[in-house]
């Protein structure tokens, strides 16, 4: 794996310093997010930052010239005096004006960019997502991963930005105070910045101390939130309300609230804790200065003007370098929690390289040559040596036991996994060398656990098809091919009806209409020589079911046809008959022949056909 050259700068660092400074590497990579998000916002943005570092000490200085014309215009019985007074407090009237114009600007804009940006940036998640293997999904590190950017990621990068340029602004601020400050001592500007590093370093620390507790307890974040989801979701209701399962759950939900919470409360009473002790710090340093510039007022050392503006400077000057380090500790902190998104985005992702888009023996079908594959994590083979060979316009049928490998071979054939070892050929060429998206348009798939979107009924059989997901003539033809035209055409609106119970209007269909709807959805592919059906039919009863099978044949005599079915009155229509075990083929034939054989699908059917008797 490639590994990121460190910066030259850094290179002759201690490796703890050069690893505290290596997390600022995200702040570039935030700017330019945001820039190329909105560029007249980010300069509007930076402008008036300027204008707001430039203003204050303006402001002071101005304090100052009032002060002392008044002090002078008291004194002088000159109507000129008066009229200079006047003019510096008009003058300071409108420089307060634009500083609180600058301020209130600055505010719209990060407004206006927080919006845009964390639209942009879970965009940014999402269309990660889309390029991202089955097995991402099924790794709970990398879901953690996904699951801390989305939480946090969206806010962050303004968040940096916004600290940046408030660091730009507290800096413009330092140096026009800076300069005031040194007419009366270098050491007051010793004194001010020395007050605040405890602060810094103490918030600096318990920002990366928050930073280690929000990574850590992630799988137990997320596992309140399914908590949630299971007490407050209608798809769950019934289950948990038939199994009184709501005050367990609770108390699972607020037993986990509590751990986090017992951290979370140690870590802010301590912040806290340190946070003031530090701060009377910086308290006690600005009423030492205080009592230095009015001793030399008192001794006349110093104008009464001179005074207000050294008292003001030092005021703000320590609230203002205390911001910026605390600006510096919140980019440290920003950057922990971006590192959360870069490295989701950075995820390594195996692109298809396959370009074929025909195979090297049209018509040869689809074949399994010594195929095997186990599931990350797992020491036990989902499949083991499996060989197989489905002609065009063979119809195969798969049985065998929970966990035999049905599901995984179809997976595999899907492309959602890659084999280990052995070989799927589609035409005589390796699956691995198609296209992907050709592929996969060939294949019209019906899992077990389809998908019930929240859609309307035409767009819920539309999406087997996203070219035509909104074509009603082809909605027509598929729902008719599923057998699901009938029941449609008598709901309220149709294909229009709104399905599922989140949005106002849903209805809800029966287990044996919405495996329908599914059928369906596999009919949109027009160009589909293969279909893929596991159990489409749990939901119906056994006549509905012999009637959809019935009509299948009739209408996929031209296709390849791979069914999973645990009734064996309809794997029997089958041309072929795969029995598997333990990720191994133990049978294969048609019905009658593996009935001669008298092994495991002859007991399976006896015993299934017994049931019915």
């Amino acid at each position: 794996m490639h590994r990121r050259k460190k910066p030259k700068s850094l290179r002759f660092l201690p490796h703890s310093l050069r690893q505290s400074f290596s997390v600022f590497r995200y702040s570039g990579r935030a700017l330019g997010l945001v820039w190329t998000t909105s560029h007249k916002l980010t300069i509007a943005l930076a402008i008036l930052t300027v204008i707001a570092g430039l203003l204050p000490a303006a402001i002071a200085y101005i304090g100052k010239l009032i002060v002392d014309s008044v002090v002078l215009a008291a004194n002088s019985e000159l109507t000129s005096h008066r009229m200079t007074a006047f003019g510096y407090v008009g003058l300071e009237a409108i420089a307060v004006m634009l500083l609180a114009a600058s301020q209130r600007g600055q505010t719209v804009c990060q407004s206006l960019l927080r919006v845009l940006l964390g639209q942009r940036v879970n965009v940014l998640i999402l269309e990660k997502a889309l390029t991202l293997d089955l097995p991402h999904f099924e790794d709970s590190e990398l879901y953690d991963k996904m699951t801390q950017a989305r939480r946090e990621a969206s806010s962050r990068p303004l968040s940096l930005v916004t600290r940046t340029f408030g660091l730009v602004r507290d800096g413009l601020s330092l140096v026009t105070y800076g300069g005031l400050l040194l007419n009366f001592s270098t050491w007051a500007v010793a004194v001010l910045v020395i007050a605040a590093i405890p602060p810094f370093i103490a918030e600096t620390r318990f920002a990366g101390e928050a930073f280690r507790l929000f990574k850590w307890r992630s799988p137990e974040t997320r596992q309140q939130h399914y908590l949630e989801t299971l007490i407050a979701r209608e798809d769950y209701a019934k289950e948990v309300q038939l199994y009184q399962l709501g005050s367990t759950m609770l108390q699972r939900y607020h037993d986990t609230f509590n751990r986090l919470y017992q951290e979370d409360r140690d870590l802010t009473i301590r912040r806290g804790f340190w946070g003031y002790l530090l701060g009377l710090l910086s308290t006690l340093t600005f009423y030492a200065a205080y009592l230095w510039i009015v001793v030399e007022t008192i001794v006349g050392r110093i104008s009464l003007g001179d005074m207000t503006m050294y008292l003001i400077i030092f005021r703000q000057g320590q609230s203002t370098f205390a911001s910026v380090l605390t600006s510096v500790g919140g980019m440290y902190e920003d950057n922990l929690y971006l590192s959360n998104l870069y490295e989701f985005l950075e995820q390594d992702v195996s692109l298809p390289q396959g370009k074929a888009t025909r195979g090297i023996i049209p018509g040869d079908g689809i074949r399994f040559d010594n195929v095997f594959f186990t599931y990350p994590g797992s020491l036990k083979p989902a499949l083991n040596g499996v060989s197989l060979h489905l002609q065009p316009g063979e119809k195969l049928a798969i049985v065998g036991e929970n966990g035999s490998g049905k599901t995984t071979l179809i997976k595999l054939l899907t492309r959602l996994y890659v084999p280990d070892s052995g070989r799927i050929l589609l035409d005589g060429l390796e699956l691995r060398e198609w296209d992907i998206e050709i592929l996969r348009q060939r294949i019209g798939v019906i899992f077990q656990d389809f998908v019930r979107y929240q859609f309307t009924v035409g767009e819920n059989v539309g999406v087997g098809d996203v070219n035509h997901l909104n074509d009603q003539p082809s909605w027509k033809s598929a729902a008719e091919k599923g057998m699901a035209l009938p029941f449609i055409e008598s709901m309220p609106e149709g294909f229009s009806t709104q399905l599922g119970r989140w949005f106002r209007g849903g209805q809800e269909l029966s287990g044996g209409q919405w495996q329908k709807i599914a059928l369906s959805r596999a009919f949109m592919r027009t160009g589909a020589d293969i279909l893929v059906l596991d159990e489409p039919t749990a939901a119906m009863d056994a006549e509905a079911e012999v009637q959809v099978f019935n009509h299948f044949r009739t209408i996929t005599q031209s296709q390849m046809v791979i069914l999973i079915s645990h009734r064996f009155s309809t794997v029997r229509m089958a041309d072929k008959i795969v029995v598997m075990a333990g990720g191994e083929i133990t049978e294969q034939g048609t019905h009658e022949e593996l009935l001669q054989l008298e092994g495991r699908y002859a007991r399976l059917f006896s015993l299934q056909a017994a049931g019915y008797q």
